[in-house]
């Protein structure tokens, strides 16, 4: 299941919200995004690395990376040093941006269908559909309210949370090795898929 999300995940950001009326609805900051991140892709007179440069911004700006590391450690963050949570926020945010890199360049325009959007308070979920030749595809894009601009701190596709994925996916290795054995690994998790980058290769 992993494997779909790597397909589908980052394809949200490039998408959706095309209804909303204001920027000060959870659609509506993620539309601006979204039209942000295309002008990027189309602009040819950016390379490769610079259209990833000023995505990656974008991307930082609409995610709450430590909200999404809180609850993907679970009860380790408690456990964890001020410095161990700030290297995994790092590390964990960085990991996200190489992993999805291909999948947000490879974006081809599929149909997409604005669902629903349901405000509780301080957070919210947008529904989304991807509509590709063969399928549909259901994206429930969580986000919550900081100080008055929504950032997402969960993506669920098909019903597969990206959270309790990688919550899953760290814990064994934080119970064999540690928090030092896990920011260990994510950290050659992002470098090799840097050196993929570099040489021009999309990592397996």
């Amino acid at each position: 299941m992993l494997g779909r999300i790597a397909v589908f995940i980052c394809s949200f950001l490039l998408i959706a919200n095309l209804t909303a009326d204001t920027f000060s609805t959870p659609t509506g900051q993620v539309r601006d995004s979204v039209e942000r991140v295309l002008k990027i892709l189309k602009d040819t007179t950016l390379d490769r690395d610079q259209k990833w440069e000023k995505i990656g911004v974008i991307i930082n700006e609409r995610f709450d990376f430590r909200s999404m590391s809180q609850s993907i450690l679970a009860t380790n963050w408690k456990r964890a040093t001020p410095e161990e949570r700030e290297k995994f926020v790092e590390y964990f945010s960085q990991y996200i941006e190489e992993t999805y890199r291909d999948k947000i360049e490879a974006y081809d325009n599929q149909e997409i269908r604005f669902v629903d959007e349901k405000i509780y308070g301080k957070r919210a979920l947008v529904k989304m559909m991807i509509v590709t030749e063969n399928t549909e595809i259901p994206i429930d894009f969580r986000v919550k309210d900081n100080d008055g601009e929504w950032y997402s701190y969960d993506v669920v596709i098909e019903g597969v949370s990206l959270v309790n994925n990688y919550r899953n996916t760290f814990a064994t290795i934080l119970k064999n090795e540690g928090m030092d054995g896990l920011l260990n690994d994510i950290s050659r998790r992002v470098q090799k898929y840097k050196e993929k980058q570099a040489a021009g290769d999309s990592p397996g």
